[in-house]
């Protein structure tokens, strides 16, 4: 028990977890392709599919920054698809680059600003092959391009108050914006995670799934004990979404079809994006709750749950509320 909590703390904290690893994938794509087969669904997928960046998979970085006016930094377009049009400042992860490092290269190719990321705000998904990575932080120095030092990158950047009267590229930008403004309007509000250096050489959701026991109201984690006991991993398919990864685990732990329950966003985000192609993946931690109580679930072997210490319990369920945690966009 010790160990697990130590782990959810860490997971908590949006650090690296150094005590489960790929070796304990309880959902693989091998399984999932085989689970497919047995119902005559074939997969476009390999079952040793590997994402390899700017080839199989697509990392976009974006930044939401506000001044101290409220206006919202944006950027013109210089690429000929969508020149003239207004944007946040974006861009995608270079082979070897650490995300963290990519959004500062982008709003300051795109703006000429220094950025200085405080909070991942949400993680947009397309399928399981092209993720936006979407973070909020202040702005340290630099100088605001102007349309005389337009180049590639941009045509100028500006800090806009009404994004209304801009032409933009693409009106995805919005709810951005707005799960900012919400982010920050909250007076007690802690940072979301920023990326936890650790490597992974493929795609993974760890799943922190808690559930109450009826007769004492105590609060229990779902945990693997496949190999060694862990929390929950499944890999995600890069043919599927997201939704269905978490969907089809979900399917794979219960027995019968699994409870009600609600994913409420990102804990914690681990990547490392060195050496070169070498471990292009990532793992992120989402955070589901379980309505019905523990005795009214079925589990399949290799799953059981766990009590967890009502401090650590506390600071869970604490994550149920709105706008504490990162959003999961599927």
């Amino acid at each position: 028990m010790e160990r697990i909590e130590s782990i959810l703390e860490d997971v908590l904290r949006g650090e690296a977890v150094n005590d489960d690893g790929a070796g304990c994938v309880d959902y693989s794509i091998q399984d999932q392709l085989a689970e497919l087969a047995t119902k005559g669904i074939e997969s476009q997928c390999s079952a040793d599919f590997r994402p390899v960046l700017m080839k199989n998979i697509t990392y976009i970085v974006g930044a939401v920054v506000f001044n101290e006016k409220g206006e919202v930094l944006l950027m013109q377009e210089a690429k000929q698809s969508c020149a003239g049009t207004w944007y946040l400042p974006a861009g995608r992860v270079e082979p070897g680059e650490q995300i963290i490092e990519a959004v500062r290269r982008e709003v300051l190719e795109e703006t000429g600003l220094v950025f200085q990321p405080q909070s991942l705000l949400c993680v947009e998904t397309s399928s399981g092959s092209w993720f936006r990575f979407q973070f909020t932080g202040e702005i340290l120095g630099g100088k605001l391009k102007t349309v005389a030092e337009a180049d590639a990158e941009s045509l100028q950047a500006a800090w806009v108050s009404d994004i209304s009267s801009l032409s933009l590229r693409s009106k995805d930008i919005i709810n951005v914006i707005d799960k900012a403004r919400q982010y920050f309007s909250d007076l007690r509000r802690s940072n979301f995670p920023l990326p936890a250096v650790k490597s992974h050489c493929k795609i993974y959701l760890r799943v922190v799934c808690i559930i109450k026991k009826k007769i004492n109201n105590r609060v229990h984690v779902l945990v693997s004990e496949k190999g060694y006991a862990h929390l929950p991993m499944t890999e995600i398919n890069p043919m599927r979404s997201v939704h269905t990864a978490l969907k089809r685990f979900m399917n794979h732990v219960f027995i019968n079809d699994p409870p009600p329950h609600k994913p409420h966003g990102i804990l914690s985000f681990e990547h490392d994006g060195t050496p070169i192609h070498a471990n292009d993946g990532f793992c992120l931690s989402i955070f589901v709750s379980c309505k019905n109580c523990l005795e009214e679930v079925s589990l399949c072997p290799s799953f059981t749950w766990l009590e967890i210490s009502s401090k650590l319990a506390q600071n869970l369920q604490k994550k149920i509320k709105p706008h504490t945690l990162a959003a999961l966009c599927i």
